[in-house]
């Protein structure tokens, strides 16, 4: 097998069975989309991903980026060219760009089906092909005329970038320092060293496009004084397209980092040699917010890539178990002259490989259903409804795709997928150990899980007074309360039990640190207490909602099950889907009472230990 294969049968259930988005298509705004259009798309990404965008994974991770100190340009390998181009000059970046310049509307959820495909096969495609959902922003946010220069980012296949982070301001984005000076012309010039760009420079394309944030002289301090300015790598005619003289922003070095090697991952600095000319987005100052339209977007992009990465690990760990002999089968392994069997016949491996399943295919559907509800907002925008509370449910699902989604991959990625080769994984004769080197980043760019904790419980819960939460904690209840009468065979009373208890556990420990803050009101160093537990609510929360979308999908298989005319394959498809359920439900349910345990357990005896004792 090569390096990636798709799961497509599980997506088509997602979408189909569990989302119900046929329901959405056929009609506006997503008139141009039904299930064979959208099945025809997923089927041709499906061989596109599978053949030349994964043929140049390897190599761009053991070639990486070559870069020319003197001039500040990059250089990447011949071979992801191709596959870049490939994915190019099918227009799949069309799904990304706004539909007045050409772009094509499908529904989110399809959307991000899609980009798992190009994010499992190989991720540098993806975060080199961003200029499309770049030009979005500006087209959206932008003067008329700066609408003028996102047709030619779009027009032209210009590649975009966004520059938040500092050597001095890692995730403390206020604290930044990069300065911006009005000029006569309207213009602005940048002064300043950017670090941790991703894709910062390329040969791929002619043009990139940077969105920069700044502080204009003279404004005030934290992320409020800041301003987004978009900075192009050359100055260009914003009517025609046509490339000038090079600005002032310049690749000064490349990060030699654990993973991810074919993203110019760099540091920039503007205004150093000449002059950086920027221009203010939307010629207001309100860069913070601005700049969120596309974080948001990028760390759905995370999470998905994570949850991508784990199922191409499971898929490449379950094709080795079923082919690799070693020893013999437990009930025999007395008799040394018993037969060797391959290893899917030992009850561990058979409990990792079912743990990557249930995982890889649970936050694949949290990934899709939070794109469903992307689907509604866009939906209910154009009959002229408030999304407002679909608004708060998509915010408050975001830091768990991405924290929850990204935690999880990188660790299952190391602690089952590899472990499943023995010391085969460790070796590069075997993809595993790039993914895991890969992987490690979803859990750092875009907000830390930490900070995707704190964002979680402050922002997405403590300032929206949990109305998104309880919002969807009715649902969840309203499923796990069930049917508890006339059960059939194959019935989930049992783990809706403990999907239940489960969410009583992660409603109290939301609780307990609700009742933190406000004592912290009059005791401040109450709110230590919050922080030592936003990570474990923001995990515990997305252990809740992965446990109910995979049930969920369980209760359709088991509804499914009862046709008479289902092929092995099938029917053997549907019992996967009620055991990973199953399995997920009893085995990582139960220890959130022991998360809820800690967190109402917790004391700030930690927080008043001296530096030294560490």
């Amino acid at each position: 097998m090569g390096h990636y294969t798709a799961n497509l049968r599980d997506i088509e259930f997602l979408l189909f069975d569990l989302l119900e988005r046929e329901k959405v298509l056929g009609s506006a705004p997503f008139a141009e989309i039904d299930r064979d259009t959208a099945m025809g798309m997923l089927e041709e990404m499906k061989r596109l991903a599978e053949n030349e965008l994964a043929e140049s994974f390897v190599v761009g991770d053991r070639e990486g980026v070559a870069f020319d100190p003197a001039t500040g340009d990059t250089k990447l390998p011949a071979i992801f060219h191709k596959s870049y181009r490939a994915y190019m000059d099918g227009e799949w970046w069309r799904m990304d760009a706004p539909a007045e310049l050409g772009g094509t509307v499908i529904p989110r959820s399809l959307r991000w089906a899609i980009g798992e495909m190009v994010l499992g096969s190989n991720p540098g495609i993806h975060l080199y092909s961003s200029g499309p959902s770049f030009a979005h922003v500006i087209y959206e946010l932008g003067t008329e005329e700066q609408k003028s220069f996102a047709k030619q980012m779009v027009e032209n296949h210009w590649s975009a970038t966004m520059l938040l982070t500092e050597p001095e301001a890692g995730s403390d984005v206020g604290a930044g320092t990069s300065k911006a000076v009005k000029q006569s012309d309207g213009t602005w010039h940048l002064t300043g060293t950017k670090r941790f760009i991703t894709s910062g420079d390329s040969d791929l394309e002619e043009n990139i496009v940077h969105l920069v944030l700044a502080r204009p002289e003279g404004a005030g301090p934290g992320t409020k004084g800041l301003s987004l300015f978009i900075v192009p790598k050359f100055m260009t005619d914003w009517q025609t397209g046509e490339l000038g003289e090079r600005n002032g922003i310049f690749v000064t070095n490349l990060e030699h980092k654990m993973g991810l090697n074919i993203s110019t991952t760099c540091e920039m600095k503007m205004g150093e040699k000449t002059p950086c000319v920027g221009y203010l987005l939307g010629e207001v100052h309100n860069g913070i917010a601005q700049m969120f339209k596309v974080i948001e977007f990028a760390r759905m992009m995370v999470g998905t890539k994570a949850i991508a990465t784990l199922g191409a690990g499971y898929q490449q760990a379950l094709a080795y178990a079923k082919t690799r002999v070693q020893g013999a089968d437990l009930t025999q392994m007395a008799d040394k002259a018993s037969p060797r069997v391959t290893i899917t016949h030992h009850p561990d491996v058979r409990r990792s490989l079912m743990t990557q399943k249930s995982y890889s295919e649970g936050m694949r559907a949290l990934v899709l259903y939070t794109a469903s509800i992307q689907d509604d907002i866009i939906i209910a925008r154009s009959k002229g409804e408030d999304p407002t509370k679909l608004d708060a449910l998509n915010d408050l699902l975001l830091p768990v795709v991405k924290g929850f989604g990204s935690e999880k991959s990188w660790v299952l990625l190391g602690t089952e997928s590899l472990q499943t080769f023995g010391g085969s994984g460790f070796t590069q004769d075997w993809p595993l150990e790039q993914y895991v080197r890969d992987a490690k980043i979803d859990t750092l760019y875009e907000g830390t899980t930490a900070i995707q904790g704190l964002d979680f419980f402050f922002r997405k819960i403590v300032r929206d007074r949990g109305q998104a939460l309880a919002l969807l904690a009715a649902e969840i209840s309203q499923f796990a309360k069930g049917d508890r009468e006339d059960q059939s065979d194959g019935d989930l009373a049992r783990e809706r039990g403990l999907l239940s208890q489960a969410l009583d556990d992660v409603q109290a420990m939301v609780g307990t640190l609700v009742g933190h803050a406000m004592d912290s009101q009059s005791e401040p160093k109450e709110i230590y207490k919050v922080g030592l537990s936003t990570s474990r609510l923001l995990l515990a929360t997305g252990e809740l909602i992965t446990a109910w979308l995979l049930l969920r999908s369980a209760e359709i298989a088991s509804n499914r099950l009862k046709q008479s005319d289902l092929v092995p394959k099938e029917r053997a498809f549907y019992e996967g889907k009620i055991a990973a359920a199953k399995f997920f439900a009893q085995n990582f349910l139960p220890p959130l009472a022991a998360d809820r345990a800690i967190v109402e357990g917790t004391d700030n005896s930690i927080m008043e230990l001296s530096e030294e004792a560490f």
